[in-house]
């Protein structure tokens, strides 16, 4: 199966019977992304993260009574 990256748009070739394949193929919403962009995003978030900058917000849910 032939896909490519979102960011980068570099193709590649993925087997056919594996997870990702059936992912990508059964659900269209799922994009591809290449391991190098994976690890550039990880790492870029993990020196975030580290650096106290990043803030994960968190919504409250009310639960109505009704």
């Amino acid at each position: 199966m032939r896909v490519k990256c979102v960011l980068c748009d570099k193709e590649s070739q993925l087997d056919d019977d594996s997870s990702l394949a059936k992912k990508l193929r059964n659900r269209p919403i799922h994009t591809y992304m290449c391991q190098s962009c994976h690890e550039r995003i990880k790492t870029k978030t993990e020196a975030r993260i580290a650096s106290g900058s990043f803030q994960l917000y968190s919504y409250d849910t009310q639960d109505d009574d009704f």
